[in-house]
């Protein structure tokens, strides 16, 4: 059997830690890295984030590194303002590069 990658239309599980340049974290799906970097929450269930690829669920950077992943691969990526929150707007992270540590832990085919 081949490598099962994700592709559009897939609904992929990924564990993630996302960072500042500079190594602050910002938000994780991982309990082990929120309770490291000082940013656990008790009320939240720290589980792989589902994502339908081409479904727009997520930022478009994000999305893109998805593609072609297969499971249990490992991905670092950069991602500039544009492919992140838009160089400019409203949301708190408009402006900002940052950067996300990716694990896919599984791939469903529709």
């Amino acid at each position: 059997m081949s490598e099962v990658r994700a592709q559009a239309g897939d609904t992929i599980s990924v564990h993630y830690i996302g960072r500042f340049p500079g190594g602050k974290v910002f938000d994780t799906s991982m309990k082990a890295e929120a309770v490291k970097s000082g940013m656990f929450n008790p009320a939240r269930d720290y589980k792989p984030l589902q994502v339908v690829l081409g479904q727009h669920q997520v930022i478009s950077g994000f999305e893109e590194a998805l593609i072609g992943m297969k499971i249990n691969e490992e991905k670092e990526i950069t991602l500039p303002p544009e492919k992140a929150y838009g160089r400019s707007g409203r949301h708190p992270m408009a402006g900002k590069t940052l950067q996300f540590k990716l694990l896919v832990t599984n791939i469903k085919k529709p």
